[in-house]
């Protein structure tokens, strides 16, 4: 009689077992390597923006606005990424913007609106698609520039915030006096961001930066709350190319809205919509990265990464430009 060789129940049981072992072994190391070129290829985003920055200064003498508009009328401004398409070798779609007649409104041209540019897209963002609406469709982005620490614009005044980026303020590096290497320009930010905007507070200039996220409860106003802050590259407003430093990096804003407890940025009032209310900005950086971290990057085309350690009194001063600190973010 002729015996058939093979495994018994209990050795395939133990081969399975091995097996089971080695998989949650590889998962874990190969998510973490997964994670670590996310990280570098978001690193190198930046340093593309930087690079793209410090080529528009050279040709122009000046860093772009974050938005450039009318104080007498509304407008739906572009964005300065718009701005640096031509110096991110995107001069094909840049020149699908007529300045002279589309200078204030992007909506002119939905073929841009929709366009996914690469380098504004971090690898590890889980929300990479399109945000398609009844009347255009627009692309998010993961990179917004600093706006400062809470006071964004004022369109009466024309007064600005104190970050590197702000409305119709074409920086240079003269006006950085607490250095470029010191003073940070963008940073990462979540696409889909949960915000409340136009909430019509603080209506007036001078309103206390708030001190943490509780102090929001009482400023959501009649805003508007939706899930789409972060989902318009193409436009000016703070909530969608920008971010303040009035939180540390990957913060909980968490606030009741609509009787649900939502984490969130808020926006008193986006910039252009209105001739005489002042723009306020809680607009909180963030990112999908382990650790909490966010990549950052410096005016002088510098890119840190930013942990949840750093102290507010820190990200708060190398977010300005001209506060007379020089903590930096090391």
């Amino acid at each position: 009689m002729t015996r058939r060789k093979g495994f018994t129940l209990i050795e395939l049981l133990v081969v399975i077992a091995i097996i089971a072992v080695l998989v949650g072994l590889l998962v874990p190391a190969v998510q973490k390597v997964r994670e670590t070129a996310n990280r570098a290829k978001c690193s190198n985003n930046l340093k593309q923006i930087g690079l793209a920055l410090h080529n528009h200064l050279a040709t122009l003498g000046y860093f772009p606005a974050c938005a450039e508009m009318p104080r007498d009328q509304v407008s739906q401004p572009w964005s300065a990424h718009a701005r640096l398409l031509p110096y991110l070798e995107q001069e094909n779609l840049a020149k699908l913007i007529d300045w002279s007649t589309a200078r204030n409104d992007f909506r002119t041209r939905p073929d841009v609106a929709k366009m996914r540019v690469a380098t504004w897209m971090c690898p590890s963002e889980t929300k990479d698609r399109e945000r398609v609406t009844a009347n255009i469709t627009y692309y998010p982005n993961n990179y917004s520039f600093a706006e400062g620490t809470w006071f964004v614009y004022d369109p009466v005044s024309g007064q600005f915030g104190d970050g590197a980026f702000a409305p119709n303020f074409r920086c240079k590096p003269s006006d950085i006096s607490d250095g470029t290497s010191n003073t940070l320009g963008a940073s990462e930010n979540k696409a889909y961001q949960p915000n409340v905007w136009d909430s019509l507070l603080p209506a007036k200039l001078s309103a206390p930066v708030p001190s943490n996220p509780a102090d929001l409860s009482s400023l959501i106003g009649s805003g508007t709350y939706d899930e789409n802050g972060h989902t318009e590259w193409v436009e000016g407003d703070v909530h969608e190319t920008g971010i303040t430093t009035t939180f540390t990096p990957n913060s909980k804003v968490l606030v009741t809205v609509n009787g649900q407890l939502r984490d969130i940025d808020l926006t008193s009032m986006r910039d252009g919509e209105s001739i005489t209310l002042p723009t306020y900005a809680a607009v909180t950086a963030r990112s999908y990265h382990s650790g909490g971290v966010v990549n950052a990057l410096m005016m002088d085309g510098a890119v840190r990464t930013v942990g949840q350690g750093i102290t507010l009194a820190a990200w708060r001063a190398a977010g300005t430009r001209a506060g007379g600190e020089t903590l930096g973010l090391d």
